[in-house]
């Protein structure tokens, strides 16, 4: 298992990387334009945005929590899990650099297929109930929050696994706090968006810096996680 300062920086490195992901952006982005009409002034829309953002660190961290769990039940399941999540950072950064020359063409990292269109509806269904109270509103942007970040595991999921796999071989003590740590991180470019909003960037600036800029970011997460699968297989020194 990595220790001290590498496994932090790879930690850190990994969730800069999942954070900067098209479809968290894109969603954030679009929520973020929903709010600014439906919760009416700027410090309603920055509790609505806290609160999105929020959910989606409790919910994926709980998800990070449960799937470590799962790994530690044996040393056995832990030695599988650690092989199948590697072999998936593999794969998943091809299909990401693909996307860097072709995006979007033939098998992508997306959200489950059709989630896009439920999240447009549950927004304008949000929307024609914006006259109830507030705390109404927000309870809604939590069940919004749970459903977008289990649609969109298929798209921001494989940075994550590689981390789990990697601390599933240590002590789970130590992995708690680098779970924390990944999360967070995980949700800053979140709370920076969000900021820009707040003080006046407009929801179609940000998508257009988005649309300029989403091949890069998949050829980023798709060059590390491609290094860090073969990492992760290296690091067992297994004998070919």
């Amino acid at each position: 298992m990595l220790e001290g300062n590498l496994t932090l920086g790879i930690i850190i490195g990994a969730a800069l990387l999942d954070s900067i992901n098209p479809c968290v952006i894109g969603v954030l982005v679009f929520l973020i334009a929903f709010m600014t009409r439906v919760f009416k002034s700027k410090n309603r829309m920055l509790a609505g945005g806290l609160t999105y953002t929020l959910v989606v660190y409790l919910t994926y961290l709980v998800l990070g929590f449960g799937i470590l769990r799962f790994a530690a039940l044996s040393p056995d399941v832990a030695g599988v899990f650690y092989w199948i999540v590697a072999l998936i950072a593999i794969f998943a950064g091809f299909l990401e650099i693909k996307d860097y020359f072709w995006y979007g063409k033939g098998f992508s990292l997306q959200m489950i297929p059709g989630a896009s269109a439920r999240i447009k509806s549950y927004t304008m269904w949000i929307e024609r109930m914006q006259s109830r109270h507030f705390s109404l509103l927000l309870l809604t942007m939590v069940v919004l929050g749970i459903f977008v970040v289990l649609v969109e595991l298929p798209c921001t999921g494989a940075p994550y696994l590689a981390v789990l796999g990697l601390l599933s071989k240590g002590a789970y003590a130590t992995a708690v706090p680098l779970l924390l740590l990944y999360n967070f991180i995980f949700v800053l470019p979140l709370l920076i968006i969000i900021a820009f909003a707040y003080f006046g960037t407009s929801s179609e600036r940000l998508e257009a810096w988005r649309h300029k800029h989403r091949g890069l970011m998949r050829l980023s997460v798709g060059l590390f996680l491609i290094i860090l699968g073969f990492y992760m297989i290296y690091s067992l020194n297994p004998v070919f």
